[in-house]
């Protein structure tokens, strides 16, 4: 049988080559000039795309089927495993680790208590533009990919290219350097006598076998570990409140004595309110690295049930439970240990150097350190799975539109991208580089390269969430019509990325592109941030003494740490003059399609469903947490 005919094509594209189908089957109809290209086997089952001819410019407009029609292929190659609850939890498990348990005594010693509160907060403020940008994106385009995909269609190809394969390059480093970092909190009870194989070899089986499995497993072991990081985050918010209250025998009440003295701020690298200043920003770069990961609920849309409804949901709420979490966390650790404690300084690799960890120790609390360093596990291991997820979907995406081997799109009978899994468990062995000192290090190099990603990723979803507005303006489509929107995102999302803006006037010159791609890497460029989900703490810390570099003088760390920057730019301009792309012009950008798919989504995905009732009390609260 036969698939209906998708583009799997971006825009822009020139000539191609063309070959009969040999089917039975009817095709849609075409344009005489319109070629045909084989492009893969997806479950046994050949599928055919209509690619453009040389005078077009737009397949999405020669061919304004190509949307639904790939959603076609993703309904029958995919599988919808993916519940609200799923995605709630992936993006506190994806935001939840290193960062919050072992990382927020570096930012308390480099802000000082107050500085990396407001750190910490005006990050969040671009969490929460970036977090429902992309919601209101997603929950209208909800495909395998997520940001990426939209870049194709409301923006370039030449982008979705870029930053598509930039996300699956810093994916495919990300999993190896999360078993080297396992490798290092296992010796916290084993000490040096144990071979890393032996921790290596089962976590690959691990991980790649979960990789594998029906994306619902995926979905249940990642809730499983979010519910654990989220009862340990309310565990040591609530001991230490205890301690600095004086509830522990034997320990006095130590209220806001460390904000009093050595003070509230920091002075970092310089002296006086220039040095405060400094320190309150360098907080903003370990912050970043600390909720990088909320963009991964999307990854998966096209597997997720009404994604309609649970991507805005999911989006709401996870963003108020990191910020909640996240607030009150460092607000307590900023009461529990001062800031210039030389004990809060080191590289945060292990849980002796946790803020929580060094207040129950003075406490005489026993049993903390083995309780955090085991939960640390699990969150290298749920970054791993995280990474292995967001990278498979990705590069599925990118050969569902012939921007990477047709081989790709294989996928099992219960709906998973085996071949995308086997090339990263491929590059899971990376990870026995550990075992000797100069591959180590070549290997942490290679992770650098793509150390500010994650902002680039971040100006993308909100570049992508200016075209998506000012498209429906200039088609005069009204915002009522999106199955989710806020208001004040669109002022949110412009004041972010406001140089990112690309106009309509310009969108068809070749120097827009270079524009739209200098400016929105520009923007990642303000701040260095390491790249990937729950990307090891040293990784952080060689991260922030670039940014000591950048202040100060310019080193070898600096220029890797930015080297991202470049790469994405050379793989934007190379794939955009190679193949001739062109920026879509608002008013081409086929959103009428976009609305029609998804109001026949909803049709389908209604049909019998009943809808929950609203819970109250402490019913309602446990509710939040969980679901």
């Amino acid at each position: 049988m036969t698939a209906s005919t998708p583009n799997l094509k971006p825009a822009g594209y020139g000539t191609s080559s063309s070959s009969s189908s040999g089917s039975s089957t009817p095709l849609p109809s075409r344009s005489p000039k319109q070629n045909i290209a084989r492009v893969s086997i997806i479950n046994n089952t050949d599928v055919e795309s209509p690619l453009l001819s040389p005078k077009s410019n737009n397949p999405l407009l020669s061919n304004p089927q190509s949307l639904s029609q790939e959603h076609q292929i993703e309904s029958r190659s995919l599988q919808k495993g993916l519940s609200q609850r799923h995605l709630s939890m992936l993006g506190i498990a994806g935001s939840i680790g290193t960062g919050l348990f072992l990382g927020l005594g570096g930012a308390v010693s480099t802000g000082g208590p107050l500085g990396a509160l407001l750190g910490y907060a005006v990050i969040g403020l671009v969490v929460c533009s970036v977090q429902f940008a992309l919601g209101e994106v997603t929950a209208l385009m909800p495909v395998t990919g997520s940001f990426v995909r939209h870049a194709e269609v409301l923006v370039d190809p030449a982008m979705g290219f870029a930053i598509g394969w930039n996300l699956v390059y810093g994916n495919l480093l990300s999993i190896p350097s999360e078993i080297v970092a396992v490798c290092v909190l296992v010796k916290f009870w084993t000490g040096d006598g144990l071979n890393p194989a032996a921790v290596i070899l089962p976590f690959i089986a691990l991980t790649g076998g979960i990789g594998m499995a029906f994306v619902r497993v995926f979905g249940e072991v990642e809730f499983v570990f979010a519910l654990l990081k989220i009862l340990l985050v309310v565990f040591l918010i609530v001991l230490g409140l205890v301690i600095n209250l004086g509830g522990v025998p034997g320990t006095g009440v130590i209220g806001f004595r460390y904000w009093r003295d050595p003070g509230p701020f920091v002075e970092y690298i310089a002296q006086g309110d220039w040095g405060r200043f400094l320190g309150f920003w360098a907080v903003m770069t370990g912050a970043v690295f600390s909720f990088a990961g909320v963009e991964s609920l999307a990854m998966a849309a096209a597997e997720t049930r009404n994604p309609r409804e649970a991507i805005p949901r999911a989006v709401k709420r996870v963003f108020a439970r990191i910020v909640i979490f996240y607030g009150l966390a460092v607000f307590v650790v900023g009461l529990l240990v001062p800031s210039n404690d030389e004990r809060l300084k080191g590289s945060g690799d292990t849980v002796a150097q946790s803020p929580f960890v060094l207040a129950a120790a003075a406490a005489g609390i026993k049993g903390i350190p083995s309780l955090v360093n085991a939960i640390v596990i699990t969150s290298a291991w749920s970054a791993a799975n995280q990474s292995l997820l967001a990278g498979t979907r990705v590069l599925y995406g990118l050969a569902l539109k012939g921007q990477a081997p047709k081989i790709f799109l294989r996928t099992t009978s219960w709906g998973t991208p085996y071949m995308c899994v086997l090339l990263f468990t491929v590059f899971m062995f990376l990870s026995f580089l550990s075992l000797s000192e100069n591959a180590i290090s070549v290997f942490w190099w290679l992770v650098m390269l793509t150390a500010a990603g994650v902002l680039v990723s971040w100006s993308s979803i909100l570049l992508n969430h200016i075209r998506l507005l000012k498209a429906m303006k200039k088609q005069g489509i009204s915002t009522d019509r999106l199955p989710w929107h806020n208001w004040w995102t669109g002022r949110s999302s412009f004041l972010d990325v406001r140089e990112a803006e690309v106009d309509n006037q310009q969108s068809t010159h070749p120097q827009s592109g270079l524009s739209c791609a200098s400016s929105f890497c520009s923007r990642a460029a303000s701040v260095s941030s390491p790249r990937a989900v729950g990307t090891p703490p040293s990784l952080c810390r060689r991260t922030c003494q670039s940014f000591d570099c950048f202040v100060q003088t310019c080193c070898l760390d600096t220029n890797v740490t930015y080297s991202d920057i470049p790469i994405v730019l050379a793989a934007y301009l190379g794939w955009k003059f190679f193949l001739k792309t062109s920026i879509t012009p608002l008013d081409q950008i086929p959103l009428e399609e976009a609305f029609e798919q998804a109001e026949e989504n909803l049709s389908v995905q209604t049909q019998g469903f009943q809808p929950t009732k609203k819970t109250r009390g402490w019913t309602r609260f446990v509710s939040w947490i969980w679901d």
